[in-house]
């Protein structure tokens, strides 16, 4: 196997926008090759079979949706209550649904996990693993709620991200902001938002 990173990468990144376009019958070697403007066989040089590639699409999308240190500590900055989870809920939201290929491509991914035991295995540790994280975090942070909240908060924005990508007439582009502001009241009680 060849151990180029950035080209690994650059793979990767190409299978993201297949599956995100094509779904997983979509997902070949050659679609990937094509993608990523590379010749025909780069792709079965660095990865072992389907899936392989599946499994370390998996790792890359979390590898590019991960905050860098800084914006984590930025995004901790503030007072702690519900207005600035809440901000940081908006954020949140904002993040995912730019990187759309990336969330659809999860989606595919998850569909492939119901059939593929490593792949279900390595999603369900990283959702675990990053859903410990938000828990911890918030926790020691000192925010607004308890471990219920935020699984809460993980639940309901989820399921929003997947009706703006996949059904955006469900809910029109300036109703998202408030139903994410909504979900944040709901879930965290506080003084009511000023009209």
């Amino acid at each position: 196997m060849r151990q180029n990173p950035a080209r690994r990468a650059a793979l990767l990144d190409a299978a993201i926008e297949v599956l995100a376009r094509e779904g997983a019958r979509g997902l070949t070697f050659r679609a990937v090759d094509t993608e990523a403007k590379v010749p025909n066989g780069t792709a079965s040089n660095y990865f072992t079979n389907r899936d392989d590639l599946l499994t370390q699409v998996g790792h890359r999308f979390y590898e590019r949706l991960t905050p860098d240190p800084g914006m984590l500590a930025a995004s901790m900055e503030g007072p702690r209550d519900r207005d600035h989870v809440t901000r940081l809920m908006h954020d949140l939201v904002e993040r995912i649904s730019d990187f759309r290929s990336g969330y659809l491509a999860l989606l595919e991914l998850r569909l492939e996990a119901t059939r593929r035991p490593e792949l279900r295995r390595l999603l369900t540790e990283r959702v675990r693993a990053d859903l410990d994280f938000n828990v911890d975090n918030h926790l020691r942070s000192g925010m607004p709620g308890d471990e219920t909240t935020v699984v809460l908060l993980y639940l309901a924005l989820n399921w929003l991200i997947v009706e703006r990508l996949t059904l955006p007439d469900v809910f029109p582009a300036d109703r998202i902001h408030t139903l994410v502001t909504d979900v944040v009241e709901r879930v965290l009680p506080g003084p009511g938002r000023p009209d």
